[in-house]
């Protein structure tokens, strides 16, 4: 393994993890504080057992993903010396907004797990909306600056130099909206289902079943509706990756051959000998409506563009289709949840419970797939059109053993949470009500 294939395994290993720990850290909030809510409305105790149960979920995610949070930004400067030293000045403003959203949330939970009875129950509950608004604030910002190295901008690049450098610009770059958004709602999307599916698991095993039925039903309901919105900033993300990258979309849909009125693959086999899709659902002119809203219009196939800056077809059109499968899939079974609020029969069925503590992992499935879109379809380039990944990496030989030194951290943080969570699950199981 070279140094480049070991710096890209780290890399990629280490966001396949702290994604899912950011992702509830940043979501996992808003439940607390919708909980929270509920008892200072209601005076029900099974609200507040609720309340003190996940902000210790939230304690828990916000530690390790600072942990591995803080990993990663070691990773940059370790893997990509060169990357960091033309883009950290440019970028240097989200990742610095970015760590002042992580002080203020991180002193806005201190706040809110040692707050009980000590400050008013009005402010200590707004501490709770602090924690969650910080959270969602630091996932925007890191991903405004992964924006700006698909839709670089703020800079003129002259003669290989970055000069008359605008970090406003660069923040707000052409990708950051639409790349937020989308992630946003995937986030809200996975954790929504996967919490639901955990707390589903207990009502079908018989534990604490009041409670987890509040508990699946505010989860949910966060998960559905974010699972009900997600193809409005598909669409989106579709229209503004045709405009600035129309190789990632060709490799997104395996369209090789630049055609008007290009029809939109479901599922399919790639061959990139052949170059043909097999096995796949074809809906004619669907591709060029998605990604232009018109019928007819052009869209370039890989064959438009030079070998050596396409991606891994085969592997970026496979996680498109498990992306927008998933998605597609979440966003009926969210339909189904709101359905089964007048139909509260089907709450008395186990099938019911099976079926959202099977979907309990897809949405996080999808937000890695959906991430491997992002990252792979811009290869070969760590900046868009300017620097490619292999001219960003380290020379520094050995890099492979520091790819596993990564993977023995981050299995050893993902054993400490599963346990964690599985202590406080049977924790709040065995525990009384007030």
């Amino acid at each position: 393994m070279d140094n480049l294939d070991a710096a890209r395994l780290q890399m990629a290993f280490s966001l396949m993890f702290h994604i899912v720990f950011a992702c509830i850290g940043m979501v996992m909030p808003f439940f607390m504080i919708v909980a929270h809510k509920k008892w200072l409305n209601t005076r029900n105790p099974i609200y507040l057992k609720l309340t003190k149960s996940w902000q210790k979920g939230v304690a828990i995610f916000f530690v390790v993903g600072a942990v591995s949070g803080t990993a990663l930004s070691f990773e940059l400067g370790l893997l990509w010396p060169e990357f960091m030293k033309h883009a950290g000045p440019i970028i240097g403003m989200p990742f610095s907004l970015e760590g002042a959203a992580f002080f203020v949330e991180a002193i806005a939970l201190g706040f809110y797990l040692y707050g009980w009875d000590k400050i008013s129950e009005k402010f200590h509950w707004f501490t709770g909306i602090i924690v969650g608004i910080a959270g969602v604030a630091s996932g925007i910002l890191v991903v405004s600056a992964n924006g700006w190295m698909n839709a670089p901008s703020g800079f003129d690049y002259i003669n290989g130099e970055f000069l008359n450098i605008d970090p406003i610009k660069a923040l707000l770059n052409p990708a950051w909206f639409t790349q937020a958004l989308h992630m946003t709602l995937a986030a809200f999307t996975a954790t929504g289902f996967a919490v639901a599916g955990v707390h589903a698991y207990q009502v079908y095993k018989k534990r604490q079943v009041e409670l987890h039925k509040k508990a699946f039903k505010i989860a949910i309901t966060f998960g559905a509706v974010a699972a009900i919105l997600q193809p409005i900033s598909g669409d989106l993300s579709a229209k503004d990756i045709a405009e600035r990258q129309p190789v990632k979309l060709a490799a997104m849909e395996a369209h090789y051959e630049t055609s008007k009125g290009a029809p939109l693959y479901i599922g399919g086999i790639v061959d990139t000998e052949t170059q043909e899709v097999s096995y796949k659902i074809k809906i004619p002119k669907a591709l060029s409506f998605l990604a232009f809203g018109d019928f007819d219009a052009e869209v370039k196939g890989l064959n438009d563009f030079p070998e050596d800056v396409r991606p891994n077809v085969a592997i970026v059109h496979y996680a498109f289709q498990i992306m927008v499968g998933i998605g597609t899939l979440l966003l009926f079974i969210g339909l189904m949840f709101f359905i089964s609020l007048k139909r509260k029969q089907w709450w008395d069925n186990s099938k019911f419970w099976l079926l959202f503590v099977a979907l309990a992992p897809m949405g996080f499935i999808a937000l890695e797939a959906g991430w491997v879109v992002t990252e792979v379809g811009r290869q070969p380039w760590i900046i868009h059109n300017i620097m490619r990944t292999k001219d960003a990496v380290t020379p520094m030989p050995g890099m492979v053993y520091s790819f596993y030194m990564y993977v023995i951290l981050y299995s050893i943080l993902a054993i400490a949470v599963i346990w964690l969570m599985g202590r406080q699950i049977k924790s709040l199981n065995n525990s009384q009500l007030d």
